[in-house]
């Protein structure tokens, strides 16, 4: 039986999981409460919980430190009291930007209670699998309700991590690609490591709860469901695994990313030093030619030309001066082979 109740903003589904029947007319959260009491194994979830909800949970006898901590900020913690049990996992949000939010789940006896503050799709896996979920199974009670809730949770990053994990490969072929420059590569880059530290928050949340729930001693879970949680945390720790092996390859390809933009950088700015240089020495030799081309080329009468043998004379000094310059910066090493250094 499945019965919804629709507020403004709150709603709330009731899942009678061991009864065939289709029976409704539930129209307030107290004849939720009265077939809570039943002896069948239900589920109650709840989105957006407000004021009537946060009542109906102290009618419960609710502990109210759980009960301000889920209209609070709820932590990742799994805690047993004497009439129920408190866990809250990290889950993937179902809006546009990935993120995560805070599942909180109570289990009071037969009973299966989800709060939520947002749409998680874990949620609708979980859904289907209690629509068609084999009497044998029933028969574990709410512990395996439970263990089905939070292996939804866990499988609803498994596609994604594979997602992330073809977006990193391609990252990695653009990296190393000299044939073509990519844009916004390292955007990219840094996008996939935040969507990564998201998919650990949620992940390293579930292996948190999985591991008390399997610490021996703790009895958390029923003794004929130990198997199942074994399992999960198994899987919990692969993905973490997965995640953070995922987190270091983007880490090492925006290294190696930024090296080989470093690296281009430095030759371009050897290939400017070299240009600049050139026309340095350039320039270097020039300037006193142009000083003496200036001064012979003045329209005096007194200048002593023959002398030096007049036209010729000046352009073979010209001449010997610029090959006495060249000589001296090849052996600065400034021009051609670098002068060696002889050891000392």
């Amino acid at each position: 039986m499945c019965v919804i109740l629709a507020y403004v903003m709150v709603d709330i589904r009731f899942y009678d999981i061991s009864s065939s029947s289709k029976e409704s007319g539930f129209n307030s959260l107290d004849q939720v409460h009265g077939a809570l009491e039943g002896e069948g194994i239900a589920w109650l979830d709840i989105l957006n919980p407000d004021e009537k909800v946060k009542e109906f949970l102290v009618g419960l006898d609710i502990d109210e430190l759980i009960i301000e901590d889920i209209f609070g900020h709820a932590d990742t913690t799994a805690l047993k009291f004497s009439n129920h049990r408190y866990i809250v996992v990290n889950a993937r949000d179902a809006d546009n930007r990935l993120d995560t939010e805070p599942l909180a789940i109570i289990m009071l006896n037969n009973v299966l209670v989800t709060l939520r503050h947002s749409p998680i799709p874990a949620i609708n896996v979980f859904r289907k699998r209690v629509e068609e979920i084999h009497e044998d199974d029933l028969q574990l009670g709410v512990d395996f309700l439970l263990y089905e809730l939070l292996d939804a949770v866990a499988d609803d990053w498994t596609p994604i991590l594979g997602r992330y994990s073809r977006d990193l490969d391609e990252l990695e072929f653009q990296v190393f690609d000299p044939s073509k420059k990519y844009d916004d590569l390292l955007e990219g880059l840094h996008d996939l490591k935040r969507k990564l530290r998201q998919a650990n928050k949620s992940i390293e949340s579930l292996n948190s709860v999985t591991m008390r729930m399997i610490k021996p001693g703790e009895r958390f879970v029923a003794y004929n469901c130990q198997q199942y949680f074994n399992d999960l945390h198994q899987l919990s720790i692969s993905l973490l695994k997965r995640c953070t092996n995922y987190s270091a390859g983007a880490t090492s390809s925006r290294d190696t990313y930024l090296s080989n933009i470093s690296m281009q950088l430095s030759q371009s700015n050897a290939q400017l030093t070299e240009v600049m240089t050139t026309l340095t020495i350039i320039g270097a030799i020039m300037l006193p030619l142009t000083l003496i081309a200036g001064i012979f080329g003045m329209n005096n009468e007194d200048l002593p030309t023959e002398l030096i043998g007049g036209f010729w004379g000046i352009m073979m000094f010209m001449s010997l001066f610029a090959l006495v310059m060249l000589i001296y910066f090849w052996r600065k090493g400034w021009i051609g082979s670098p002068k060696r250094q002889e050891p000392t």
